[in-house]
Order: structure tokens, then C-alpha cells, then sequence
């Protein structure tokens, strides 16, 4: 009443004053919900799989543009996960550089500090953050620190078979089934799908389980993080790769993994997880890039760079190229995601500060 009041009062030229700003509020309304459908529309293709979305395209992520004298060879071994990435990375920079050849090894991310130290690779791909010791080794070596760039985002997923009518679960039931320590504070192991609500058809059996081997980055930053550094079962069956895992829970019923989400296919479905079942959060784009999702983590690669001084051509902007729009683009190509662009331009800074102190860059 008292709004209606103030209108009858003001004159006719104040009305169309007020009419005016509520068209441009209606305006910049529908600007702000289409922008909104814009980014729905990018989260549910990143989680459906369906299409290959594109990086925003912002003036703060630079776009990669091809300088002279680039050739070489670069070597890289590490992270199984990162395997497929770092294929769709070089062959576009091949594209770019006919001149480079590239060294692929995939052998987990544990293999990639020793190869940094040794100086059998030039490029040290890890889906997990270095260890201390391994730090030290790398420093008993070198005498200084080795560079860490976060170059990608990733999530532990749960699988399950795309059958299995199960939607998520919590953390605690995450423990329990695959751990036989129990450190989260679950009461008891659970190692029946009726245990879980599911009594179908094909979920009467003991539930399945598969992992990835000791190697792996995803197994260390699982039993850390999942299993609050506990123990597996001895029944977890252990993969070489997370193709692997993926393949094994798609190919029957009543079985359960986990693995890099990166590998998901039609056959197999990532589970929400949260702390309750009231607080289940679902695995997408969003909840991996602001890091709400219990499993999301970071990507990365490890290089030699001595203090003070910059990488060599080669390598440098092999980094330049992944940390650009382009590089990005070869992120959400091979279904991870990709770095939020205040991160990314931090890493940027790391890469190309000469004169600043060698380690990870930090949010």
C-alpha cells in the first residue's frame, strides 16, 4: 500500500522515468538468466557426456599463439590417468610444432618422481600431490625443490553399473565397503547391496569390488581420503588402469569401483556422495571446479626447474599451451575438467616468474 501511495503521487514524467528502469531491469533480468541457462547447459553436457563443451571463452585465459625454434623431444612418465590427456595435449602441439616428438609413459604417478630425478623424463604427470619424501628426494638430488603446476581437475567417481538403481551414497558407506579398517566410524563393514537398500535381481551376491593398483595416484588419494588412511579389503580386485575398473564394473552386475572420472562410459554411472543421505552431492562440473564434491582433486604435472632461471623452450611452452584456452579445451575433450582462471593464471605466473621460489603454486 505504501509503495502504490508513493506512484499515485508522482508526476506523469516520473512514471515513464520508472517504466524505463523497470524495461532495463527486465533487460538485464533475462540477460542474467540466459547466462545461467548457458552454464546448466555446460554442466549437464560435462556430466551427460553427450557433447563436448568449450571453455568460456574470457579475455584472462590467453589463447596460445605458436612462437619460433620449438623442436625437441620431451619425455613424460607418470600418472595412468593422465595418460589419454597427455595424448590429445601433444598431438596438438604437434600440430603446432612438427618439429617435437613426444615419449609416453603411463605407468602410474608414483613413477614419476624417480624418472624427474633421474632424469629419464623431462615431464612428470601426477594425479595426486607429491609426497614429502619424495620432495626430499628430489632435493638430495637437485638441491632445491621440483616445480608443481596444476594443469587439470578431476574426481575420484564411485561406479557402479548403469543398471544398478542405487542413486548414492555416504561417505561413512564408502569406508565400509571398501575398507576393513573401518576408520570413518562406520559400525560394521558392508558387503551386500541389501545392506545398502538394493535387494534386485542380480544384487543378491556379495558386492564386487575393484580399484586401482598401489602405483597409482587414485589408490593413494583414495585410501587417504576415502578410507581415512585405513587399509582395503583384501577382495578388492586391483586394476592396472582406470579403463580397467570402469570396464570391469560395466561388464556385469553387482559390482562397484572406483577410478578417475575421466574413464566414465555409458555402462557405468558415478554416484552423489555427501556426509548424510540428505546431503548427497551429485559429481558434475560445478561440484569438481569448487571443490564441494568429497573427491574432487587437482591434476599435475611435475617438472625440473632450477631457481631463478627459465625452463627450456620446449618444455616451456608445451605448459604455456596446456595452460591456455586451447589446452583447456583438451581437458573437458577427454571428460575431466578444467581449472577455474584465477588458478590457472597463478600457475601461469609460477611458470613464467623467473625469479620466483620453485614449489606449487597455491589457490
Amino acid at each position: 500500500m505504501k509503495r502504490v501511495s508513493l506512484v499515485n503521487r508522482v508526476s506523469s514524467l516520473c512514471m515513464v522515468t520508472v517504466l524505463a528502469a523497470l524495461m532495463i531491469a527486465s533487460a538485464a533480468q533475462a540477460s542474467i538468466i540466459h547466462a545461467s541457462s548457458a552454464q546448466k547447459s555446460l554442466t549437464n553436457a560435462a556430466s551427460n557426456g553427450n557433447e563436448t563443451p568449450t571453455v568460456s571463452t574470457k579475455p584472462t585465459i590467453p589463447s596460445y599463439e605458436r612462437v619460433p625454434g620449438v623442436a625437441g623431444k620431451l619425455s613424460s612418465v607418470g600418472s595412468d590417468t593422465l595418460a589419454n590427456l597427455m595424448t590429445f595435449w601433444s598431438q596438438e602441439f604437434k600440430t603446432l610444432y612438427p618439429q617435437v616428438g613426444f615419449q609416453i609413459q603411463a605407468s602410474g604417478s608414483s613413477t614419476a618422481p624417480p624418472a624427474l630425478i633421474e632424469g629419464t623424463a623431462t615431464i612428470g604427470p601426477m594425479s595426486r600431490a607429491l609426497k614429502p619424501s619424495e620432495i626430499r628426494d628430489f632435493i638430495n638430488v637437485h638441491g632445491y625443490p621440483p616445480t608443481v603446476l596444476k594443469v587439470a581437475m578431476d574426481a575420484i567417481a564411485i561406479f557402479v553399473d548403469r543398471r544398478n538403481p542405487l542413486q548414492g551414497m555416504t561417505l561413512e558407506n564408502v569406508d565400509a565397503i571398501f575398507s576393513q579398517t573401518l576408520y570413518c566410524g562406520a559400525e560394521k563393514q558392508i558387503n551386500r547391496w541389501s545392506q545398502l537398500g538394493v535387494d534386485q535381481s542380480g544384487y543378491r551376491s556379495p558386492i564386487r569390488l575393484y580399484g586401482r593398483n598401489s602405483v597409482s595416484g587414485t589408490y593413494g588419494l583414495f585410501k587417504v581420503t576415502a578410507l581415512c588412511d585405513g587399509d582395503f579389503k583384501n577382495i578388492v580386485n586391483e586394476q592396472p588402469g582406470s579403463a580397467s575398473v570402469v570396464l570391469s564394473v560395466a561388464s556385469g552386475t553387482g559390482a562397484i569401483g572406483y577410478a578417475a572420472y575421466g574413464y566414465k562410459t555409458a555402462g557405468v554411472r558415478a554416484l552423489a556422495l555427501g556426509e548424510t543421505l540428505d546431503s548427497l552431492i551429485p559429481l558434475s562440473i560445478d561440484t569438481v571446479r569448487d571443490e564441494t564434491y568429497p573427491f574432487a582433486r587437482f591434476l599435475y604435472l611435475v617438472v625440473n626447474k632450477k631457481p631463478g632461471e627459465p625452463l627450456p623452450t620446449l618444455e616451456r611452452e608445451f605448459i604455456r599451451y596446456i595452460l591456455s584456452q586451447q589446452g583447456q579445451n583438451q581437458v573437458i575433450r577427454d571428460g575431466y575438467f578444467p581449472i577455474r582462471e584465477d588458478v590457472l593464471l597463478r600457475q601461469r605466473r609460477l611458470l613464467d616468474d623467473e625469479k620466483q621460489s620453485i614449489g606449487v603454486a597455491s589457490e
